[in-house]
């Protein structure tokens, strides 16, 4: 296990008392841990803060906040052997659902302790960094909407509130695709490409298992031509998250590979791991087993027999 790390957090990160949960983490860490601790501030980013941490040669960097932090953090780590600790304290805090990684600070602390790490992909949208996914139209404008202080009060249900209040203002836009090997044309309402997300990012769920370590990117395109299609592509979408099938709807289609080069007219608003960046055009690459990450140690179930198929095998129960 590690001696030391570096912890990077956020204290405006979520609804909780941040003086309290830093010092939540310091007791259930610093008992193994030698902290270095830093917080963000307006000055000074996430980025930066793991960039130094980094040049010093840290054994390993802890981030805590929401999935913005995370994915600014993240970009400092990438094609390094140095392992990232996540504590997520955000309002959706979708990178540690999609993989696994409890969303109590205890228990992420935990996580962290128990030493056990897997390569996941990360991926740059613009030169930016991206663990999450990168939302085009209706998803960044109902991102847009959800302020700070909306999400201080309300959490999740922010999201939810804009997203119906986004409706209203639902309109298709013209999208082309360009990956390795095809381009594609069509009309779209939201185009999301995703490295990782869990089923609660309904927009994401076209293939309905988005895979965080194949070296692959997963798009979404939902081309809903109404409120009243807008509604059910979403409700499809939530189903198609929960039983792990493919969408079948003809208004979403989806694909996956490893860039995508993405032109829409007009130009639409892009949101990258909940924070909104710039507008369309985009190109989206996926980094192969680019990140380290601290997950849950999951014991895995050994087998203790095997015998189908030997040659005239009987077997008799006593």
């Amino acid at each position: 296990m590690i001696s030391s790390a570096c912890l990077i957090f956020n204290p405006v990160a979520g609804q909780g008392d941040p003086d309290f949960e830093l010092d939540q983490i310091r007791s259930i860490l610093e008992p193994e841990i030698d902290l270095d601790i830093y917080l963000t501030t307006e000055e000074v980013d996430a980025d930066e803060l793991a960039r130094a941490a980094v040049e010093r040669g840290v054994e390993a960097i802890i981030v805590s906040g929401g999935d913005g932090t995370l994915s600014a953090a993240a970009e400092a780590v990438v094609n390094t052997d140095i392992p990232f600790g996540i504590i997520s304290r955000g309002t959706a805090n979708a990178f540690a659902a999609a993989l696994n990684i409890p969303n109590t600070i205890a228990a992420a602390c935990q996580t962290i302790l128990q030493g056990k790490t897997r390569t996941v992909d990360v991926a740059y949208c613009n030169d930016h960094p991206m663990v999450l996914l990168a939302g085009i139209g209706f998803e960044a404008e109902t991102v847009e909407k959800a302020d700070r202080e909306t999400k201080n009060r309300f959490g999740m249900i922010a999201y939810i509130l804009a997203g119906i209040q986004e409706l209203g203002n639902l309109q298709r836009f013209a999208v082309e695709i360009e990956t390795e090997d095809k381009i594609i044309k069509t009309l779209a309402s939201a185009v999301t490409v995703a490295n990782a997300a869990p089923p609660t990012s309904v927009l994401a769920q076209g293939p309905s298992g988005i895979i965080y370590d194949d070296g692959l990117l997963d798009l979404t395109i939902v081309s809903p031509e109404n409120k009243t299609g807008a509604i059910a592509a979403t409700f499809h979408l939530f189903q198609t998250a929960a039983t792990g099938t493919p969408v079948e709807r003809d208004d979403i289609g989806y694909l996956r590979a490893k860039q995508f080069k993405i032109t829409t007219e007009p130009p639409q608003k892009v949101v990258i791991d909940g924070e909104i960046f710039g507008t369309t055009p985009v190109e989206i690459k996926c980094i192969p087993a680019g990140l380290t990450v601290y997950v849950p140690y999951v014991k895995e179930e050994i087998p203790t027999e095997k015998l189908d198929g030997l040659p005239n095998l009987t077997v008799e129960i006593k």
